[in-house]
């Protein structure tokens, strides 16, 4: 599919991914629109050549006002992700109202390009490096649930209604405007008593973690090379963007204390994760999007460095 010149809706643009999407969207000549509750995001994120609206992509009258035949593609970046959250099942049914409102839109107004960001939770505790391919897809956290949920709707509307759906299975995405993470996690902790650091679980937990930058790239990387297949059923393209390499929560704390500047005494929640549903270990298989071209320009410490060092500014 090419990205330059189309007229493209980005569910979920506001956020952390979606408005550095949203910005490179428009910096490759497309028309674009923003659609976001703005309850995790932040308007100012996005630039001004972007039109944003704001609605409930779970209120389906709201979605079929928004969507129509003039857009040429939708990225689907909006999703509900709560940590312990008291009523875990609000979340799932969020996350698949929402992608089933979309897609729902889509079909009537006969737009077939999805592109839609996934999670490396819906693999679940599995062999790492994780491929594409392996199976079965255990998920053992409620927003894993609805991701994998959500995959399944998609893969319906690819096989059943002539969809070409690129789906990107993400590792932990980091850089400029995060939030809700470990980064900015610790260094709000670091700035309020640079002398402790509480660290959930035992520190050991080791992932990989993927610059936002490379993230994007990797995803247009994918969009505009992944070998097309013309058949009139539609086809669902399923890649996962991560790094070959993989950071412990206590070396992620070692560098955002260098940042800062600061050497406080680590204390620890206890247990092998940081909360129920959390996956301890993470390495996602890039073979696939690698026979492609595409490599990560950092490795997973160099993009915890290189967040980090923005992200003391930022804050």
């Amino acid at each position: 599919m090419d990205l330059t010149n189309q007229r493209i809706l980005v569910t979920g643009g506001g956020g952390f991914v979606g408005s550095h999407l949203a910005d490179r969207l428009a910096r490759n000549e497309n028309k674009v629109l923003v659609v976001d509750d703005f309850s995790a995001g932040n308007q100012m994120w996005v630039e001004n050549q972007v039109e944003t609206t704001k609605a409930d992509l779970t209120d389906s009258t709201a979605v079929s006002k928004i969507v129509d035949s003039d857009f040429d593609a939708i990225f689907h970046l909006a999703s509900k992700k709560k940590v312990n959250s008291d009523d875990p099942y609000e979340q799932f049914r969020d996350n698949t109202e929402m992608t089933h409102n979309i897609l729902r839109a889509a079909h009537e107004c006969d737009i077939t390009n999805i592109v839609y960001t996934s999670s490396s939770t819906v693999y679940g505790e599995a062999p790492r490096p994780t491929p594409e391919d392996y199976a079965p897809l255990e998920p053992i956290s409620m927003y894993g649930a609805s991701k994998l949920a959500d995959e399944g709707i998609l893969s319906t509307y690819a096989h059943s209604h002539g969809f070409s759906v690129w789906n990107f299975r993400f590792a932990n995405v980091v850089g400029q405007r995060l939030r809700g993470a470990v980064i900015p996690d610790f260094i709000e902790k670091l700035r309020s008593d640079p002398n402790t650091l509480t660290i959930l679980g035992d520190g050991r937990q080791e992932k990989s973690y993927l610059h936002i930058d490379d993230c994007v790239n990797g995803m247009f990387h994918a969009i505009e090379n992944a070998p097309i297949n013309q058949s009139s059923t539609g086809s669902m393209y399923t890649y996962n963007l991560g790094t070959r390499t993989t950071t412990s929560v206590n070396r992620i704390a070692d560098i955002v204390c260098d940042v800062l500047d600061v050497d406080p005494t680590y204390e620890y929640t206890g247990g092998d994760r940081g909360w129920i549903g959390d996956v301890p270990r993470m390495r996602l298989s890039i073979e696939k999007l690698s026979a492609l071209g595409w490599e990560p320009q950092m490795d997973s410490a160099d993009a915890v460095r290189t967040a980090a060092e923005a992200l003391v500014d930022e804050l």
